[in-house]
């Protein structure tokens, strides 16, 4: 651990902000397994509700930079995609 005061306080910050990007990275997988799984299962309409949600999740992740705009651009289209292709069938 450091001895400066303000190294302290900042490993500190940087532990808090790891926990909550790990959480919130974790969120992000669960929702696009959630729309994976319904695709897989043929339930568009679940689907279709899932994938707002994770594009949501994901737009947001962009935002507090913990996904890149090309990253996060990719994921929503590749996702939408797949959904898309589901309802088409």
């Amino acid at each position: 651990m450091a001895n400066i005061k303000s190294s302290k306080k900042r490993a500190l910050t940087n532990e808090k902000r790891r926990i909550r990007n790990v959480a919130r990275r974790s969120e992000l997988k669960t929702w696009t397994r959630k729309v994976e799984d319904a695709l897989a299962s043929n339930d568009v309409k679940v689907a279709e509700e899932t994938l707002r949600v994770a594009v949501s999740k994901i737009a947001r992740a962009k935002g507090k930079g913990l996904l890149k705009a090309n990253t996060a651009a990719r994921k929503m289209s590749q996702l939408a995609k797949k959904v898309a292709a589901a309802t088409r069938a």
